[in-house]
This record gives structure tokens, C-alpha cells and sequence, in this order.
């Protein structure tokens, strides 16, 4: 499993969850979320930064909003039961389908790996248009 952010600007970071974990408040706000606001902050620091991301217990737990807090991060609020508003859902998530489809992996790594790649290389206007259809 992976967690992938992505901006308007493109990809920002795709965390591995290794040894087939659970997805925790913890891992949450000690792994991925540091590293994506490091990649944020280093696009540009003056930004205001807003965080949308979907209702899994990860995300709305009170370690995770805290640390967001202290990070001077805001939330845009997701409806409960509303998986067509996650830009993965609607975007992210078939545009890669479409891109490994029928391709075999010998490993986990390797699907990752191939994952990372096609997010990598979706164009820049392809995400303003994700983004423009999201808003």
C-alpha cells in the first residue's frame, strides 16, 4: 500500500506503508505528513498551505489534527460518504490504472515502483485540469 499527495502542480510525494501494515494516526502524522510538508515547503514557503484529504480514521483523528495545527496546516473539509470528491478516486487513481494495465510485477516494490512512475509522468496541465474539475 501507498499514500500519494498530489498538488496542482503534479505529484509531491508517495509514502510506502511497509510489511503490509495498518494505516494509523501514527504513522500518519510521524511518516507521511512530515515529508509531505517538507515537499511543500520547499515549492514555496510563503504559500498558505490547505490539506484536503478524506475521512479515514487516520485523517480525522485528534493526533492528526493536531499535528496539522501545530504545522499551520488548514483542512478542507471532505463530506462524509462523498469518495467522488478524493482527487484519487476520480483522477489519480484511473489515469494510473490505465497506464500499468496488463503489466505483471514480481514484487511489491516493483508495483510500487511502476505506480511512481506513471504519476510521474502524467503532464502539468493534466493536474491543473484535475484540480480545476475538483473545485
Amino acid at each position: 500500500m501507498v499514500a500519494t499527495f498530489v498538488s496542482k502542480a503534479g505529484h509531491i510525494a508517495t509514502i510506502h506503508l511497509n510489511e503490509q501494515r495498518t494505516v494509523t494516526a501514527d504513522w500518519y502524522t510521524t511518516i507521511c505528513l512530515p515529508k509531505v510538508i517538507t515537499e511543500l515547503r520547499k515549492i514555496n514557503y510563503e504559500r498558505r498551505m490547505i490539506l484536503h484529504q478524506d475521512n479515514a480514521s487516520s485523517h480525522t483523528a485528534q493526533k492528526t489534527r493536531q499535528y496539522l495545527t501545530e504545522e499551520n496546516v488548514e483542512l478542507l473539509d471532505h463530506p462524509p460518504y462523498s469518495p467522488d470528491l478524493s482527487l484519487n478516486d476520480f483522477f489519480t487513481f484511473p489515469k494510473i490504472k490505465n497506464r500499468v494495465r496488463g503489466q505483471r510485477f514480481q514484487s511489491p516494490e516493483e508495483a510500487v515502483e511502476a505506480f511512481e512512475n506513471a504519476v510521474l509522468d502524467l503532464p502539468a496541465n493534466e493536474w491543473n485540469k484535475c484540480f480545476e474539475n475538483f473545485i
